[in-house]
């Protein structure tokens, strides 16, 4: 492996581990879209920090695409609480706009600038290493590298100082502004990080690896955990782990380094989507299909507490009666015996004491609605399970 090859690799590593701390928070806020604005909204101030400089490298243009990408979070909570449209729609109106701005400046006074609008979108990881960082002489390796670890150990001491503050604000800003915390003041800090954090990695990455690294992380890292300090090292070992393999994926197949490590992330998170062991679609589709059951069984203890006639507690009245097919009664049938609710005795079905007391609690909750009596009931109901 040569050295541009674990360059490349340690600087998606640092941008990966640098865009999931935000992410996170986008992530538990519901605002994960706004990174995606973020990204586009803040070519007007590389723009204009490169009019003003006439460098690409001068941190004026950091500084004027933060501030742009704060600007673009301020007018979309402005449009957004006037309560004539929705956060999502203020955003697709306030990113398109900013975005245009950007293109149309480009178009009109930096057509023969090296700013041309597909490396801003898609980024290149793979001419990263050939941008150096030179001080007298001395080549101290990639100009991206220590942009992006500069701003990830700024990321890192915010998150550290302020870590019960954003905890707070996040789940509660209630509880925050009674505790003394500004809910304004972490919100507008934790979007400067976000926009210091994209134009950081722009360069490197450009916006669409941005905010998959950005986003896909976190929402993965969502699906497993509900803990925050978990969801946060989850979010950044998926970022890493994404980062490296997208990079070997797109060497192996001579592809693109940013849309392998974006399509990395894409199979992580459909995988996680899927086999989650709560959140995930196939546990849901499973949980659905006990509670069914569950039901059922119910409904047919039910029905064995108000029929003392054998014949309406004949095995077969299941299928005859009750209209279940074979496959559901037996299901049924298996799970009350299991559960020591129901005994058999010659096909005619009886509730056993603790079927009838069961029986007798479900009932009672039926008939009062009491939160207390259902609480008592779950212990019970979730035996069914087993």
């Amino acid at each position: 492996m040569s050295s541009a090859q674990l360059e490349i690799q340690l600087i998606a590593s640092l941008v990966a581990i640098a865009c999931a701390i935000p992410g996170t928070f986008l992530v538990l806020r519901k605002m994960a879209m706004i990174s995606d604005a973020i990204s586009h909204s803040i070519l007007p101030g590389i723009v204009i920090g490169f009019f003003i400089t006439q460098d690409l490298n001068s941190p004026v243009l950091i500084l004027l695409a933060a501030l742009t990408g704060i600007i673009t979070v301020v007018l979309v909570e402005y449009i957004q609480k006037t309560g004539l449209v929705k956060e999502d729609t203020a955003i697709g109106l306030v990113f398109p706009a900013l975005f245009s701005i950007g293109v149309i400046l480009i178009a009109k006074n930096a057509n023969d600038i090296h700013l041309d609008v597909d490396a801003v979108l898609l980024g290149e990881l793979a001419f990263a290493p050939f941008d150096r960082l030179l001080v007298s002489g001395v080549d101290l390796g990639p100009k991206s590298l220590w942009i992006i670890g500069t701003i990830l150990l700024i990321t890192i001491t915010l998150l550290i100082a302020f870590f019960k503050e954003l905890k707070v604000s996040t789940f509660d800003a209630g509880l925050a502004s009674a505790l003394g915390f500004s809910p304004m003041v972490i919100h507008y800090g934790l979007m400067t990080v976000s926009s210091v954090t994209t134009v950081g990695a722009f360069d490197a990455v450009g916006a669409i690896l941005v905010v998959a690294l950005m986003i896909a992380p976190a929402a993965s890292a969502y699906l497993i955990t509900n803990n925050l300090k978990r969801m946060l090292a989850y979010a950044i070992c998926f970022g890493v782990i994404s980062a490296v393999s997208g990079y070997w994926l797109a060497h192996w197949l001579d592809a693109s380094i940013a849309g392998s490590i974006t399509s990395v992330l894409g199979i992580l998170f459909l995988t996680i989507y899927l086999f989650a062991p709560n959140k995930g679609i196939i546990a849901i589709l499973y949980r659905e299909k006990q509670q069914r059951t569950e039901v059922s069984l119910l409904t047919f203890l039910l029905h064995l507490k108000n029929h003392t006639d054998e014949t309406e507690r004949h095995v077969n009245h299941l299928n005859e009666h009750i209209n279940w097919q074979k496959v559901r009664s037996k299901t049924v049938l298996d799970l009350a015996l299991k559960n020591n609710m129901i005994r058999i005795e010659n096909k005619i079905v009886s509730l056993t004491e603790k079927g009838n007391d069961f029986t007798t609690q479900a009932i009672d909750y039926i008939i009062t609605n009491e939160d207390s009596q259902i609480e008592g009931m779950k212990d019970d109901f979730f035996l069914f399970r087993g």
